[in-house]
């Protein structure tokens, strides 16, 4: 055998088998031999009473001696002969825990996991009842001391949470509004109701899309802006000193992210629908030769007024949500930045589903109501 390869040699003195190790026993030398090697392992390694003797070995590092612990069982043989330099590679070795065991699938557990995300529903819902009535309590404080409503951090986070959404509700909107409206009037002009397409935009708009593309946008811009916001008072204890300076964290901080999206809310919505609704016109004009003059003049009696104050109570109700929602999963951020960025996506996850469940329970609550005068 070339000396710059591993080799195995077998003695057998009656029932004593020695097997006598040479050759470096290193990765780059195994690597050509490895295949012959472990089938001599695998047939050497099943005698407990076999000697090896590793002394003639040039040298070992850890793929060599990982490769004869797995052939031994990984455990020492019973004789083993070694040099000392070599002794503290199957020391570590010996150190290693033991490989656990599988565990049995339990025929149970999809209902162990069901039961377990029903309690951490009720739990979230108990929180969100709590953060509630603490709120509540907080508001119906304020008019007995009137120097102590947050207004400039009301201010600010109508600022951060409406006036920085302009732009992009604004264009959302627009976008909208020419692509329905494109696609209204193909179908509008095959039946011959072109001027139906005032009704169409103005009630659709109006009614769901505007409240509801403003909620979402704002549940995914401003609602996760505020978790993180939340997340990182937490995390650097901002929330704690404001507690231990005897300043209430829900009146100075929760609470004026609420009533600044509660407020904001009906704003943007009605901001979306008008763009919605110019969109809508665009299209008319090229499409149909519907001009602005003519749009404006059909809108009113297509709209009535009843439908206004329910965008309105409905972009009040979405905007509070979000809030609630952004604060809630803010404060159950925990000191480290995984939870921060798994929380706010809850945040923006649950926000959504929530405004689009509202939506759906407005829908079919007022079904009746603001289609006619």
């Amino acid at each position: 055998m070339p000396n710059d390869l591993p080799h195995l040699s077998l003695e057998q003195d009656g029932t004593t088998q020695r097997i006598a190790l040479s050759g470096p026993w290193l990765l780059r030398h195994l690597s050509g031999s490895l295949a012959a090697l472990r089938k001599q392992l695998a047939r050497y390694g099943k005698n407990p009473d076999a000697r090896w003797n590793l002394e003639s070995v040039e040298g070992l590092d850890s793929t060599g001696a990982l490769l004869l612990w797995k052939q031994w069982g990984q455990r020492r043989p019973t004789h083993l002969t070694l040099r000392p330099e070599h002794e503290p590679l199957f020391q570590r070795l010996e150190q290693l825990p033991a490989r656990l065991k599988p565990v049995a699938r339990d025929p149970l557990r999809p209902i162990v996991q069901l039961g377990g995300q029903v309690l951490n529903g009720l739990q979230h819902l108990w929180e969100m009842v709590g953060l509630v009535g603490q709120l509540t309590l907080d508001t119906l404080s304020l008019p007995s001391r009137p120097s102590r409503i947050p207004l400039r951090e009301i201010s600010a986070n109508i600022h951060k949470a409406g006036g920085r959404a302009l732009l992009i509700t604004g264009l959302v909107g627009l976008l909208i509004g020419i692509v329905m409206s494109y696609l209204s009037a193909l179908q509008l002009r095959l039946l011959g109701g072109e001027r139906f397409i005032v009704n169409l935009m103005g009630l659709a708009v109006t009614r769901e899309l505007g409240p509801l593309l403003a909620a979402i946008l704002i549940a995914g811009r401003s609602g996760s802006a505020m978790t993180a916001e939340l997340g990182v008072m937490r995390l650097t204890q901002e929330i704690d000193a404001l507690a231990t300076m005897g300043i209430s964290p829900f009146k100075r901080v929760l609470l004026p992210k609420v009533i600044a999206l509660g407020l904001a809310m009906p704003l943007l919505a009605f901001w979306t629908m008008a763009a919605g609704i110019f969109g809508g016109m665009l299209v008319a004009k090229s499409e149909l030769n519907i001009t602005f003059g003519q749009f404006l003049n059909d809108l009113p009696a297509a709209i009535p007024i009843v439908t206004y104050w329910i965008a309105l109570l409905k972009s009040i109700v979405f905007g509070l949500v979000i809030g609630l929602v952004s604060c809630h999963f803010g404060l159950r951020i925990k000191p480290n930045t995984e939870s921060l960025g798994q929380e706010t996506t809850n945040a923006v996850v649950t926000a959504i589903t929530l405004v689009i469940l509202a939506d759906a329970i407005f829908a079919v609550t007022l079904r009746d109501v603001g289609w006619f005068e």
